[in-house]
């Protein structure tokens, strides 16, 4: 099995490519973010990661997973105990995620009467938004659109990440202002 490696735009993360499916299209919500270890004993795959020294989240996408580091350790010393951990995994047979631990629904707060609003939001995050996002390691969840301005939660590489901010207001931002004039903000929450 050969697992590659991806830089990703936060210096904490680093992205790993297995090769196979991760999560694969059919789980519910598309990815999982575990930020304590306690929160990834759903998924045999983050609870091997987590018992890796130094390992303060885990991101799991369709195909990749995604390995945010504390600041006491370098990735030169973390990479191969992670690789060796996600090749133990996939060698052992067990699921990435346990039975029954399919995503949570997504609580989105919004006015029923911009519902065709929020549509349009929700189509231009999935389809022109998340792809970039996930090439980075990581996700954006819409949570919200009240006033003009659009709640949105970043995943993986992108919470935390020095850029994210930029990403949300010049990238982010601008784009759905061009195509949706009702917006007038977009905030991470």
């Amino acid at each position: 099995m050969f697992i590659q490696t991806e830089t990703t735009p936060n210096p904490a993360t680093l992205k790993f490519l297995p090769g196979r499916d991760v999560l694969g299209a059919e789980f519910v919500g598309g990815s999982v973010d575990f930020t304590e270890a306690e929160s990834a004993k759903v998924s045999p795959l983050a609870t091997r990661l987590f018992a890796v020294a130094g390992v303060e989240g885990i991101f799991l996408g369709s195909d990749f997973v995604t390995v945010t580091k504390g600041d006491l350790r370098d990735w030169t010393e973390l990479k191969p105990a992670l690789l060796g951990a996600i090749m133990e995994h996939f060698m052992s047979g067990l699921p990435v995620m346990n039975a029954g631990a399919g995503g949570s629904e997504v609580e989105e707060t919004f006015d029923p009467a911009d519902g065709q609003i929020v549509t349009q939001i929700k189509e231009l995050i999935e389809t022109r938004v998340r792809p970039a996002v996930a090439q980075d390691g990581g996700d954006i969840i819409f949570r919200g659109f009240e006033r003009g301005v659009v709640f949105l939660q970043m995943q993986g590489s992108c919470s935390g990440c020095p850029s994210s901010t930029a990403t949300l207001r010049y990238g982010i931002e601008n784009m759905l202002k061009h195509y949706v004039p009702e917006v007038s903000e977009v905030r991470a929450v």
